[in-house]
């Protein structure tokens, strides 16, 4: 007796927002407050600002698509 299995793939579309990190994202950029926040972090030594951090956190606990 054959066994069959089916696969579904599914596909990132970085247009569509994922969960409300990336809408959170996208007002950021869209206001300006992203670039002023990279900045004053360069500004006292940080790498990074803990942005992507957030997103991914926020995406995790408030998707879209779920």
């Amino acid at each position: 007796m054959e066994k069959s299995y089916k696969i579904k793939l599914e596909f990132h579309d970085p247009s569509k927002p994922q969960g409300l990190g990336d809408t959170i994202e996208s007002i950021t950029k869209a206001t300006g407050i992203k670039k002023v926040v990279e900045t004053a972090a360069s500004a006292v030594g940080m790498k990074d600002c803990g942005c992507n951090k957030r997103k991914k956190a926020l995406n995790k606990l408030f998707p879209y698509n779920k």
